[in-house]
């Protein structure tokens, strides 16, 4: 890790996004008094995320934040595939971010492109996370001027996304110390450009506080991508999900599939593609029945696409296993379980 030089001071980037953070939920809390609730616990989560007792990485990844070169930032377009920060970086300074940045490996949400077309530093990232974002934004209807929430969000490449569509605020939310801080670390380039929409909160939806009072709510939209088929108890995070949001509000839910009919669901044995925190896999007409009984209406199924090792796979900034090692080697329709390769359906419903 690169130490500070004498010249250099830490950048004030995390301070300045938590101040943010504390403003805009005291700005809806006159009208949403949940945020109140919020705001009661955001000092715990945000100190939480720093401690080294809970996180071992945790110092490492706040100083490379700390340290990532300051300079002038030109222009930032959210609404480009690699999320492009431009940015008058010398040889050195791309040296710099590049050493920095590799220390939050491995990024598997983006890809993001910043600095100069001299100097560029290329995050090429596990996920295509673009091809998701092109598949879908189309059918989820206009995000402009909506309050949103996104669950599991990791770096944060979808949150910068559903802003540059036009969202007037979005909360990220993931329990991840080393998401956290990815985040972070495009923040620090992104500044105000985005004039302080997006926001992280390094929690999960369990932690959320809720509100019965249904004009209590604080998100238009809520998106939940790959994280269901993460959760033990299904329903109990559809009816977290539906309580995020207000009456008449959006969710979009995608999560992994397999075919089949309304009472197919894959409960893998052990593991499914090497991740062993895989509970249940539903069909859509499965899941349609799941989001119906828990209360929302007019669901439908927007997108349904088979994963490909195009679209997910490791990288120089992610130089682990990636899809094609979880595949049958003889048969890459098959997981290397034996179980269906990962396809994956995105649906809306409304609350």
């Amino acid at each position: 890790m690169p130490n500070q030089t004498s010249n250099q001071t830490a950048n004030t980037t995390i301070a300045t996004a938590e101040r943010e953070l504390y403003l805009a939920l005291l700005e809806r809390a006159p009208l949403r008094p949940i945020a109140n609730a919020w705001l009661a616990n955001l000092p715990k989560w945000l100190s939480d995320i720093k401690d080294k007792n809970r996180y071992a990485h945790a110092p490492a990844y706040l100083s490379a934040v700390e340290n990532l070169p300051k300079t002038a930032v030109q222009q930032v377009d959210l609404t480009a595939d690699a999320i492009r920060i431009e940015a008058p970086f010398s040889a050195s300074q791309s040296r710099q971010a590049t050493a920095l940045l590799r220390q939050l490996m491995p990024w598997r949400k983006g890809p993001f492109h910043i600095g100069s077309s001299d100097n560029p530093v290329v995050i090429d990232t596990e996920w295509r996370s673009d091809w998701k974002w092109q598949r879908i934004a189309a059918h989820i209807g206009t995000l402009e001027g909506r309050y949103v929430l996104d669950v599991g969000g990791g770096s944060g490449y979808h949150g910068w996304r559903m802003t540059g569509a036009g969202a007037k605020q979005v909360m990220v939310i993931d329990p991840s110390c080393l998401f956290y801080h990815q985040f972070m670390a495009i923040r620090h380039f992104v500044g105000d450009f985005d004039r302080y929409r997006t926001h992280y909160i390094p929690v999960g939806l369990e932690e959320l506080p809720a509100s019965s009072d249904q004009g209590n709510q604080l998100f238009d939209t809520v998106f939940c991508m790959g994280v269901l088929y993460h959760r033990q108890s299904p329903f109990e995070h559809l009816y977290q999900l539906k309580n995020q949001l207000i009456k008449g509000g959006q969710l979009v839910l995608e999560t992994l599939v397999v075919e089949g009919n309304a009472n197919t669901v894959l409960v893998p044995h052990n593991r499914y593609a090497q991740m062993n925190n895989v509970y249940f896999i539903p069909s859509v007409a499965a899941l349609i029945g799941w989001l119906e009984k828990v209360g929302f209406h007019a669901v439908q199924c927007i997108d349904l696409n088979v994963t490909s090792t195009e679209e997910q796979r490791a990288t120089e900034w992610m130089t682990y296993q990636s899809l094609q090692d979880f595949l049958d080697p003889s048969d890459g329709r098959k997981t290397i379980e034996g179980y269906p390769a990962p396809m994956r359906a995105t649906l809306i419903a409304t609350k």
